[in-house]
């Protein structure tokens, strides 16, 4: 009976290893599976939509490059945002293009984000009320560090856990959940002490 379940057991994670391969084997199956996730997550970051946009083309490129490389450690979407994450940290680094700097004419509209939280039975003050608590997120978010930022967006917009976000960035989960406490305790004293 244990060998047939470690067989069994055996032949899944096959499966499961020929589905991912076959998958990063493929760009086009690649971008339509994992493109809208990245895009919702880079722009959350920078905030620009043409350098989102390139940022998850050079993401997913990446990828299909170097996915002899990809060992199956953890998840494909894990990896994937990994890489968006490396290469958002890349275009700061060399200051090639100013996030921050003209997020006031090339953002994301607050209130656009909002739109999104609309449910079918939401008031028109419940929305207003979710717009104006969206716009006070996003404003506080602008001070927060990158790092600070980025395990927010990826913990709050993107729901990982701590332990893909620790794998993502690239550092212990403890450093996560430091840079998680500072970033949810500096975006709810900006926006009023609410419940963020």
């Amino acid at each position: 009976m244990a060998v047939t379940l470690h067989a069994d057991v055996l032949k899944f994670a096959i499966r499961e290893q020929v589905s991912v391969v076959t998958e990063l084997d493929d760009i086009d199956t690649l971008a339509r599976n994992y493109r809208p996730r990245l895009l919702r997550f880079v722009m959350a970051s920078v905030r620009d939509e043409d350098l989102a946009d390139t940022i998850v083309q050079d993401a997913l490129l990446k990828a299909y490059r170097n996915r002899a490389g990809f060992r199956g450690d953890c998840s494909l979407n894990t990896w994937l945002t990994g890489i968006a994450v490396n290469l958002i940290r890349d275009h700061a680094r060399t200051q090639k293009f100013k996030f921050w700097k003209k997020a006031g004419a090339s953002s994301v509209d607050a209130s656009e984000m909002a739109n999104h939280l609309r449910s079918s039975g939401s008031s028109p003050e419940g929305t207003l009320l979710a717009r104006e608590q969206a716009l006070q997120v996003h404003q506080a978010m602008e001070g927060l560090s990158p790092n600070q930022r980025t395990v927010f967006l990826l913990r709050f917009i993107e729901e990982m856990d701590l332990a893909e976000i620790a794998e993502v960035m690239n550092m212990p989960v403890n450093t996560v959940k430091t840079h998680l406490h500072r970033a949810v305790k500096s975006v709810r004293a900006r926006v009023g002490g609410q419940r963020v």
